[in-house]
């Protein structure tokens, strides 16, 4: 199978390709990116005012299965997936049961290569059940090809059981996957703590909830050489640290999602549970703070937490909602619309924050560009679109998002994963 792409705006993080190429894509890779392209083709594909980028992928997603699937599926997380050209995520181990040993990781990984339309990497938990008591089985994992391990949804507790797993994980060769919140310290909270949660009758979460562990995490991550990645981050002084961290030379990468870095405190005018995340949204100080971190390089990732929820555990008082938001079907027109439309960050620093550098941090060096011999995990954006989000339309069963109504520019207008075209032109192509 030969598919053409033609005169798109090829954005290559890892080559430098800065525009207007075409690109030869033969079975699942690219085998030629040229100015202009002769070659007779099974489909050929007219990307003119397109961006061409190295297909999206998603370090921080939760698909719900297995047992949760009320909330999502592999089938229906990959649709949600492929129409944001997200070609490749990391599925979080909070799953019922949770996703803890060996077996559980392959048979998620297997019913995924034949359910899922994007490619699915299922992460392990750091311990059994996610208990915070005894490690997983972490080399087993390793073993059958889990790129990685959390505890996401909550923090290890125990400093040391927590330094054991990360030395495992060093061995192994896998990502330490942290979700960084001081458990003792929630004590209830539901938002950010501030005069807004105050006015609210809602108690808040401080900054220091995130700080501590981030801290934590940094130095231990010192101490066994383990690489970590710092899922969700959302204050001034996360930023701070990973910046520290980063300056010693210690092999530590953060994530911002969109939630993060466009709403603060101020954009929650009532006590709606579509408002309600888990770290919180925060202060004007620390959004800024964030974006800076992108625009710099001290945050490397732009993931979404993409956490689906029944609208019966949403569209409720903050106080009883479940934490999350869903994001993969928003999170490029997001993107493009805060950062790159602002002139706050480039197209090329939009496809390296939500590809090169996620593929970077997981070893996949076949991922992550749009150069020859590369997967043809690709995307094409349209920059020109806009639209208002239309929480009715998501292919996800989850609708839980504050960004409904709102006004994007930027769409994806086709997907491939593996070489074959996925999503093209507002429909799936299974």
């Amino acid at each position: 199978m030969k598919t053409l792409i033609k005169n798109g705006h090829v954005l290559d993080p890892l080559t430098g390709k800065d525009g207007r190429y075409d690109v030869l894509i033969e079975g699942e890779r690219i085998k030629e990116v040229k100015e202009h392209i002769c070659s007779e083709a099974d489909k050929v594909i007219e990307a003119k005012g397109c961006y061409v980028m190295p297909g999206f992928i998603d370090l921080h997603v939760h698909f719900r299965d297995p047992g949760l699937e009320y909330k999502e599926t592999l089938a229906t997380g990959g649709r949600a997936a492929v129409r944001g050209g997200v070609t490749t995520v990391c599925a979080m181990p909070n799953t019922k049961p949770v996703t803890d040993t060996a077996a559980k990781v392959e048979a998620v990984q297997e019913r995924a290569k034949k359910e899922s339309l994007t490619n699915v990497f299922q992460l392990g938990s750091v311990t059994v059940g996610q208990m915070g008591e005894e490690l997983s089985d972490i080399r087993g994992m390793a073993k059958v090809g889990c790129v990685g391990i959390s505890e996401d949804g909550k923090s290890v507790m125990n400093a040391s059981l927590y330094r054991k797993g990360m030395k495992l994980a060093k061995e192994a060769g896998m990502v330490v996957f942290a979700h960084c919140e001081d458990i003792t310290m929630v004590e209830g909270g539901v938002m950010n703590a501030d005069e807004k949660a105050e006015r609210l009758g809602l108690k808040g979460i401080t900054n220091s909830v995130e700080d501590v562990i981030v801290a934590r995490d940094i130095l231990l991550a010192k101490e066994t050489g383990a690489k970590l990645h710092l899922c969700h981050c959302s204050t001034e002084d996360s930023v701070k640290m990973i910046r520290a961290a980063k300056a010693e030379g210690l092999s530590v990468t953060g994530e911002v999602c969109p939630h993060h870095f466009i709403l603060t405190t101020d954009d929650i005018t009532e006590d709606d549970g579509n408002y309600k995340m888990n770290p919180p949204i925060r202060s004007r100080r620390d959004v800024d703070a964030l974006i800076q971190g992108l625009r710099d390089g001290a945050m490397d990732v732009i993931s979404t937490d993409h956490a689906p929820h029944a609208g019966a555990e949403k569209n409720l008082s903050m106080k009883s909602a479940a934490f999350g938001i869903v994001g993969l079907e928003t999170s490029a027109a997001l993107t493009y619309t805060e950062l790159v439309d602002k002139g706050i960050l480039t197209p090329m620093q939009m496809a390296e924050k939500m590809s090169y550098n996620p593929a970077k941090i997981l070893g996949m060096d076949e991922k992550g560009s749009v150069s020859e011999g590369k997967l043809a995990d690709l995307v094409i954006f349209d920059p020109a679109k806009e639209y208002r989000i239309d929480k009715e339309s998501f292919f996800s069963k989850g609708k839980n998002t504050p960004f409904h109504g709102r006004k994007v520019k930027g769409e994806v207008a086709c997907t491939l994963v593996n070489g074959r075209v996925v999503y093209e032109g507002g429909r799936m192509i299974d």
